[in-house]
């Protein structure tokens, strides 16, 4: 496989790369796709020691914009915060961050066909003192600015009847070092994320257990709590309709002829 995934504005970057053409129309050739993407986000994308971008996200841009669209492609680090604004504004086409669609997203920008199912999630120390969702009651519980596991996070204190605090980061694993340095007592992030970070903190953190939305809505749920279920898609500027026909044609394409199901075991178990 060709590789030509380009991380822009990072000083860790494999390859330099001159722009061109990255907001023209559709039709593939020497055309440039840029997209906007958080990094890190682990499984989904983050650069390795020696600076490659890699990721489930990275393998499905290569495979839907390169493979089988036929376009150059190049990842550009935004903030997860402001990513809906900085696509609007034309600084990148698209957006692939793991982003989960909702409605209020909707409004403001497009997506493609879901490509992915997450859950949000809560994970906690395991020598703390947090068993169950109750336990989180008047404790103070970290979360990613701007995602949906900060949602989650603002429901669960709606339920607690604002007996939550929630400490807002500007990317996920400052959340993940709060608690580990006891500043917070548990991160609200999507399943995958989270299960990564827990495979490599195995001694020191666990999910939180419990049935939750998953098993409500009929999903085959995984073994921990689970707040939502989510769907993730690619995200385009309201007047982008013909590449997210394509997009949406290439994401058919790769679940017919297998590459789905290869690039996701190569990330995930199950």
């Amino acid at each position: 496989m060709k590789r030509r995934t380009y991380l822009k504005g990072s000083a860790g970057a494999a390859a330099a790369f001159t722009l061109a053409g990255c907001l023209g129309g559709g039709g593939g050739g020497s055309e440039t796709i840029t997209i906007g993407s958080d990094i890190p986000y682990r499984p989904f994308e983050w650069e390795t020691t020696d600076g490659e971008l890699t990721g489930f996200d990275v393998d499905i841009a290569q495979a839907v914009f390169t493979d089988e669209l036929g376009y150059e492609h190049e990842f550009q680090k935004t903030s997860f915060d402001g990513i809906i604004p900085s696509l609007n504004n034309g600084n990148f086409r698209v957006i692939m961050s793991a982003m989960t669609i909702t409605e209020e997203r909707a409004e403001k920008i497009d997506f493609s066909d879901a490509y992915f199912t997450a859950y949000q999630t809560i994970i906690v120390l395991k020598n703390g003192d947090i068993s169950s969702k109750e336990d989180l009651k008047g404790k103070t519980v970290g979360v990613q600015k701007g995602t949906t596991g900060a949602g989650a996070a603002d429901a669960l204190k709606e339920e607690f009847g604002g007996d939550l605090t929630i400490q807002r980061y500007d990317q996920v694993n400052g959340a993940f070092d709060a608690l580990i340095n006891n500043q917070v007592v548990a991160v609200v992030n999507d399943n995958t994320v989270n299960a990564e970070f827990v495979n490599e903190r195995e001694d020191d953190v666990k999910f939180l257990e419990g049935e939750g939305a998953a098993s409500e809505a009929g999903k085959e749920a995984p073994p921990y709590l689970t707040l939502t279920v989510e769907e993730y898609g690619i995200g385009f500027r309201k007047d982008d309709d013909d590449l997210r026909e394509e997009v949406n044609g290439a994401l058919a394409t790769i679940k017919d002829n297998g590459t789905y199901d290869e690039i996701y075991s190569k990330y995930f178990s199950g």
